[in-house]
């Protein structure tokens, strides 16, 4: 995890390295669908599926160069999955906010509108998680032990888009979670998380 976290930072330092020094900053919104789910390690009875959730958030837009910027993101998420374990499930319900901070290469085209593509990592803190079937709040200590799960996360996600001349975006995504989200019996198991995103957004 440490060697592809050094990785995204290395690709983010050489871009900007390689860059026209004089920026340009815009800013802009973003919503967008997302879908949501776990992924297992060593819970070999467990199944998952994706649930359906939402975003809300806004990013800055640094452009150094013509084909090269960095964009980070500040992300309120609502994300739903379900975990089954034969014929038991738990729909389990997340709020949180990310913080993702993309190195984009984009490309202007003739009429003024751009494709673009980004790879960053991204930073996440849950605010709640719950899971609805049980009625039980993941982040609160399960009778004197530890909580289900704990709130950070860190991973690494890419994006691919197109913003019209005028402003208006459409855009793709997939984030990947490194860090365990278990607490309680984090030693022998492991979820993580992942989420695929659709959105529109508006760069002023």
């Amino acid at each position: 995890m440490k060697k592809v976290i050094f990785g995204l930072m290395l690709i983010l330092g050489l871009g900007a390295g390689s860059a026209n020094a004089q920026s340009r900053l815009s800013y802009g919104v973003k919503a967008e669908a997302n879908m949501s789910s776990f992924l297992f390690e060593d819970m070999p009875s467990y199944n998952k599926e994706f649930g359906v959730g939402a975003g809300i958030g806004g990013f800055l837009k640094i452009d150094l160069g013509n084909n090269f910027a960095i964009q980070p993101e500040l992300l309120f998420q609502w994300q739903n999955s379900t975990i089954k374990q034969g014929d038991a499930k738990s729909d389990f319900e997340y709020w949180g906010m990310e913080i993702p901070v993309y190195a984009v290469g984009q490309m202007k085209l003739e009429s003024g509108d751009r494709a673009y593509i980004g790879i960053g990592p991204y930073f996440g803190l849950g605010f709640s998680a719950k899971d609805k079937t049980a009625d039980i709040n993941l982040y609160d200590e399960n009778g004197g032990s530890d909580p289900f799960m704990h709130r950070g996360d860190v991973g690494a996600g890419g994006m691919i888009g197109y913003e019209f001349a005028f402003g208006m975006q459409i855009n793709a995504s997939y984030k990947y979670g490194f860090l365990n989200r278990l607490d309680a019996g984090s030693d022998n198991s492991i979820l993580r998380g992942q989420a695929i995103a659709f959105g529109i957004g508006y760069r002023f």
